[in-house]
């Protein structure tokens, strides 16, 4: 009953938010937090027993899946713990009156991280794809959150471009579906490798297509990554942890997740090829966007586009070599960048702006900010000692390993690039002549907390992972066909 209690237990947060008042907040909070514990007492079992299945084969849990699982209810967490200082300080609250929409935030954001969770959850291929646009139905309200022209353009944005994606990708299951059917196999993972090798490597071919473009602007790969900086810069902070931590991971997990039935196909030589260029594409344009961008939140979005295309080349890089770097990326993407919006959005807070010209020495003005600021920067850029450092240290040593060596060398400059560029604007944010401006001398103390949460992954998984998720990951890594 455990995979079923991990939905039932947001569905009843929903439900409490729903009719009663004050409590709003703290229900999701403890709801995030019971979700944490039963995604973690799950994987614990994954480990232990191998894949789970319950509601009669309607829900699964295999390694990859309880990462992921994981990494939604962790963010999920911290993502509530932060949204109940920082709604009302950042929107404005006065003598008591909630800030626009607050009622409507918390059931929201309820039937999000439900949405979110029945992705790594759902046996079937259908389902999970019903989950995926079900993620963009209630996200979409929560992106236009302050009613603002921008924020309803952004929104707008969002629905239209994913929406037109997800039906792409709709065509693709209905054509794996196909394919599927005809060896007798259910479509579901596990059925979808085990009968990749007899199905027609023109279905398969066409559904990965329709995949790759569907599921692709979801996640943000260039060029049908547009929506993704408007949404993440008028998003609440909390908002945009979520969705750039996890939401577009799970169009991401799609794509990985179809490798191992391509690269089982003998009729389709070298599938990673495909992951190595969207991969590639991806990388080299979000790098130079990083060095013009004049927003910090958009900024961090770019440095999300940058990221799905690593995780992408990676999978091309490690193909039927090692796949570990691939989740390690996918694994510590999602803590470091949920920690660099929170960041952002209190550092907004302290100045009253997302502008990067605007936002000058906020080491001095605010240290603890400063600070938190500049580390997730160093982190998401992929320095040492943080998690993603070892993870692109492992993928461009398993390129060069490989034989791999153009398409490496270009990845190494590009990650420089995106560094030096990350490095560069944050530098000016952090250290440069403070600047008058910025009303707020208290900052949400909830918010500091989470902050301070997702800061310990983010900085300890860099250099010791406990061993039941050093397995997990070694598992996962192992069901995309690279060795453990």
């Amino acid at each position: 009953m455990i995979l079923e209690w991990i939905l039932i237990v947001p569905a009843i947060a929903t439900v409490l938010t729903l009719v009663t008042e004050r409590a709003r907040p703290w229900i999701t909070l403890i709801s995030a937090a019971v979700v944490l514990v039963l995604s973690s007492l799950a994987a614990l079992a994954v480990n232990r027993v191998g894949p789970l299945q319950e509601a009669f084969g309607g829900l699964s849990l295999d390694a990859f899946a309880a990462v992921y699982l994981l990494l939604i209810a962790f963010v999920g967490f911290t993502a509530a713990l932060y949204s109940i200082g920082y709604l009302p300080t950042h929107y404005q609250e006065r003598e008591g009156t909630p800030p626009p929409r607050y009622r409507a935030y918390w059931p929201l954001y309820n039937l999000f991280l439900i949405s979110m969770l029945g992705v790594p959850l759902a046996s079937n291929l259908a389902v999970l794809w019903i989950s995926i646009e079900l993620t963009t139905i209630f996200s979409a309200f929560l992106v236009a959150y302050n009613d603002r022209t921008a924020a309803l353009e952004a929104a707008w944005k969002y629905v239209a471009l994913t929406s037109v994606g997800e039906m792409i990708a709709l065509f693709g299951v209905l054509v794996l579906y196909y394919g599927v059917h005809d060896t007798g196999h259910p479509v579901t993972w596990a059925g979808l490798v085990a009968a990749a090798p007899n199905i027609k490597p023109a279905i398969l071919l066409v559904s990965f297509a329709l995949w790759l473009v569907g599921f692709g602007t979801k996640t943000g790969l260039v060029p049908l990554h547009t929506w993704l900086p408007d949404a993440h810069s008028q998003a609440p902070a909390s908002i945009c942890a979520l969705l750039s931590g996890v939401e577009t991971a799970g169009a991401l997990y799609m794509l990985l997740r179809i490798y191992p039935a391509l690269a089982r196909n003998p009729g389709i030589p070298h599938p990673q090829q495909w992951y190595l260029i969207a991969g590639l594409l991806s990388v080299a344009v979000a790098a130079f966007l990083l060095v013009q961008v004049h927003d910090f939140k958009r900024l961090f979005a770019y440095s999300t586009i940058e990221h799905m295309g690593v995780i992408l080349a990676a999978c091309g890089l490690g193909a039927g070599t090692d796949q570990l770097g691939t989740l390690y990326q996918f694994f510590g993407h999602a803590f470091t960048k949920s920690f660099c919006f929170y960041a952002a959005g209190i550092a907004t807070i302290v100045f009253g702006t997302q502008e990067i010209q605007a936002v000058r020495g906020l080491i001095s003005r605010a240290p603890l900010v400063g600070w938190g600021l500049l580390l997730g920067s160093v982190a998401i850029a992929g320095a040492p000692p943080f998690v993603l450092f070892i993870s692109e240290f492992k993928i461009l040593s398993v390129g060069f390993g490989a034989g791999e060596y153009a398409a490496t060398g270009v990845l190494t400059a590009l990650v420089v690039l995106a560094f030096i560029a990350i490095l560069y604007q944050v530098g000016r944010i952090v250290f440069g002549e403070p600047v008058a401006g910025g009303h707020h001398e208290s900052l949400p103390k909830t918010s500091l907390v989470a902050l301070g949460i997702a800061f310990i992954p983010m900085f300890v998984f860099g250099f010791y992972l406990p061993p039941p998720l050093a397995v997990l990951i070694q598992h996962a890594a192992a069901s995309l066909g690279g060795a453990p």
